[in-house]
């Protein structure tokens, strides 16, 4: 039986032993049932895993994907796979995954992708094979900290709060501080049900709020890891829901996570995830931007403000003050420095800003000491702390200049954000030396191959890779004269007869492409607009307006415009607007998920949207015959991180655009070219705007090539005639 604990907040809460995973089973009980008889392969638990699904079929490249892992796992070798859409790649390895002993951990990109694997791939598997294993599979998710409710913010709610980072508002308010309880009803009334929430739930898991509540909210009652005290030295810490999760890890076979939280752990030594001897990587293409963006830090008066405020009852005034002092300085500087990459070092009003806040925060962090057990309360005092650390330790590498790191001036275009940024040059040396060790690592996505070969991206992950050709366009000859890739890219032609990469191999790791099942070649066609001028201004021109105006027509709607600014989003849907009758939903107009469903339904509608929409959208059928891509999704030129690698590169003497640029195109014109065909009846056509994928020889086959093998034209009337027949049929 669990005891009944009233909070100060007066809520009451039973408390009980962390759960463990879904249907669990105690580490000792699993390991005994798997000393029990012969265990069964990853192919074998895959056939069950398949045969269990209605209508499933054995597919040769997820066979070959589960029995290279398995390999990998006996070798200690690394393992990139590229597994085209409709592969099966989820089960392909999950299935090996089960053969390893302790946990594997399965992380992810996308909330979406980390759905499907816990809500359906995994309970389907489990089902699937327990009468092979003896047992039923356990798998468990693991979050970040802040994505459970956290008990000791929910027991002080209902205190004063100083004017502290629980708040959005602006420092001086008419009336000065009050109860946040009072200061908005809206709020008040979130936060109330948040405490009747934690009176049911079993997992203080945010994602099982129905309906949800605001950031605002959440705020209010969840704590950054850098803010916790720890579980041996909070009060609630025997109820702790992120401390039950990571429990629930511990135990289970499969644990689930995303790629924020892997980052993370991998820059706090690798204390977070359980200890495994397996690591999968789905859409590893992102694990790179991800890691760099863990290691990012920033500077903003308004955090400066907030953390002062929190601070200031543990502080002596002119303590407090001084802190104050630099938050101003801070912002004068910002509004002095014009937004973008600082080539040149700290203006001099930055760096005596950082150097101001350096100080006080040192100042700061003496005055309040350590945290203690007997402590009056040492939640807040931890958080306090936590943030002046945080701000101290960015301040700090800013006056660095290393040159290993990025600094930046961040704006928005109304004004509401102004940020100073710091940003490592490269993460390859933190993969390199985080990532690998002491465990498997198989990478895995739709997108790793770029120009033929996986050496880009296993170097962008820290891996050893051989040199690679000269140049993009060497580098997609080698890859149409090697084994399986014949040279086929005249106008009218497939692009490739084969589906797959040849392997390439490194110290450690070696390579695998298991192609995908459709037949992109009678599923689809690239048509790419070479008779158009080059794009040379923002937003949409008026010849690329006219030809996409011409391919919607002829399928009448069913179309998915991937557009490189807002701009020519814009543009692109005023037009239609005004010339068609055609429904045309727009990006920002309704929430994402609503125009997508509109989309799926509306047989005659057109979507349009900028980045988000390259990789989010998975609309099978016949709703979805044509996607448009306005350009080539070059990096901008003030992409901070972007600009200063490329300039890396050029210092050394190699080519910037070529190293960099071309690479990050090729993964985004690839995601976007991928939400065409998404299943085996799907038909339809992918047009490209931008003469330059045909034009330019420099890089045009390297993108081409880092394409599925679509069917290809240059001739509009090709085009148009396929997309007048597939609207006939």
């Amino acid at each position: 039986m669990g005891a009944t604990r009233v909070g100060r907040g007066g809520y009451r809460r039973t408390v009980t032993p962390p759960r463990t995973a879904t249907g669990s089973a105690t580490p000792s009980a699993r390991a005994g049932s798997r000393r029990r008889g012969a265990r069964p392969s990853g192919a074998e638990l895959l056939a069950a895993a398949v045969g269990a699904v209605p209508g499933g079929a054995a597919r040769p490249g997820q066979q070959e994907m589960t029995t290279a892992i398995e390999e990998c796992v006996t070798s200690g070798e690394h393992l990139l796979v590229q597994a085209g859409t409709g592969t099966g790649k989820s089960l392909a390895y999950l299935a090996p995954a089960l053969t390893v002993d302790g946990p594997v951990v399965v992380s992810t990109a996308t909330l979406a992708l980390q759905s499907q694997l816990v809500d359906h791939d995994l309970p389907r598997l489990a089902d699937a094979v327990e009468p092979l294993l003896g047992r039923r599979p356990t798998f468990a998710v693991l979050k970040g900290r802040h994505h459970y409710l956290c008990l000791a913010r929910l027991d002080n709610s209902t205190a004063d709060e100083p004017e502290d980072a629980l708040f959005d508002a602006p420092a001086t308010r008419p009336g000065g501080g009050t109860k946040w309880l009072g200061e908005a009803g809206r709020l008040g009334k979130q936060v109330e049900r948040l405490r009747d929430w934690a009176e049911k739930t079993a997992t203080g898991d945010r994602d099982e709020l129905d309906p949800g509540v605001d950031d605002q909210a959440w705020r209010l009652v969840s704590m950054p890891a850098r803010e916790c005290v720890g579980a041996t030295r909070c009060p609630f810490g025997a109820e702790c829901f992120a401390e039950a999760s990571r429990a629930r890890a511990r135990e289970a076979d499969i644990v689930v996570t995303n790629h924020s939280l892997l980052a993370v752990d991998m820059l706090a030594d690798r204390h977070i995830v359980p200890p495994h001897k397996l690591l999968i990587v789905d859409e590893a293409h992102e694990l790179a931007d991800r890691v760099s963006s863990a290691a990012q830090a920033e500077l903003v008066p308004e955090l400066i403000d907030r953390s002062t405020r929190r601070a200031r009852p543990l502080l002596r005034p002119e303590t407090a003050d001084a802190l104050t002092a630099a938050g101003d300085a801070l912002a004068v500087g910002l509004a002095e420095a014009p937004a973008g990459r600082l080539t040149a070092g700290l203006p001099t009003p930055l760096r005596e800003a950082c150097t101001l806040l350096d100080a006080a925060t040192r100042a700061a962090l003496d005055a309040i000491g350590e945290v203690k057990s007997d402590d009056p309360d040492p939640v807040r005092k931890q958080q306090a702390k936590a943030v002046l650390d945080e701000l101290s330790t960015t301040a700090q590498r800013l006056l660095e200049e290393a040159d290993h790191d990025v600094a930046w001036v961040e704006k928005n275009d109304s004004g509401t954000r102004r940020a100073l940024v710091v940003a490592p040059l490269s993460v390859a040396g933190t993969l390199a030396t985080h990532l690998y060790d002491e465990r498997t690592v198989v990478a895995t996505s739709a997108t790793l191959a770029l120009g033929g070969r996986f050496d880009t991206v296993a170097r962008a992950l820290g891996l050893d890779a051989p040199p690679a050709p000269a140049s993009p366009a060497a580098a997609s000859l080698a890859a149409r004269t090697g084994p399986g890739r014949p040279a086929a890219e005249t106008p009218g032609r497939r692009l490739a007869d084969a589906a797959t990469v040849p392997p390439t191999e490194g110290p450690g790791w070696r390579s695998l492409d298991v192609g995908s099942p459709f037949d992109y070649a009678r599923q689809g066609i690239l048509y790419v607009a070479a008779h158009l001028p080059r794009p040379s201004v923002s937003g949409l021109p008026e010849a690329a307006g006219e030809e996409l105006l011409a391919l919607v027509e002829a399928l009448g709607g069913r179309t998915l415009g991937l557009f490189s600014s807002r701009r020519a989003a814009q543009q692109a849907a005023e037009l239609l607007r005004a010339r068609t009758d055609l429904p045309v939903l727009l990006q920002g107009e309704e929430a994402l998920p609503l125009l997508v469903r509109r989309f799926r339904e509306e047989r005659s509608s057109c979507l349009f949207g900028v980045m988000s929409l390259w990789q989010g959208v998975d609309v099978p059928g016949d709703a979805c015959q044509l996607v448009v891509i306005d350009r080539l999704p070059f990096p901008r030129p003030d992409e901070p991180l972007a600009a200063a690698r490329a300039a890396a590169v050029d210092a050394g003497g190699g080519s910037g655009f070529a190293a960099v640029s071309v690479p990050i195109a090729a993964v985004r014109l690839a995601q976007g070219v991928g939400r065409l065909i998404r299943a085996t009846g799907d038909r339809g056509v992918v047009a490209v705007l931008d003469s330059r994928l045909e034009t330019a020889r420099g890089y045009g086959p390297f993108l081409r090539r880092s394409l599925p093998p679509f069917w290809y034209t240059t001739r509009p009337e090709v085009a148009r005639g396929a997309l007048q027949r597939l609207a006939g049929s």
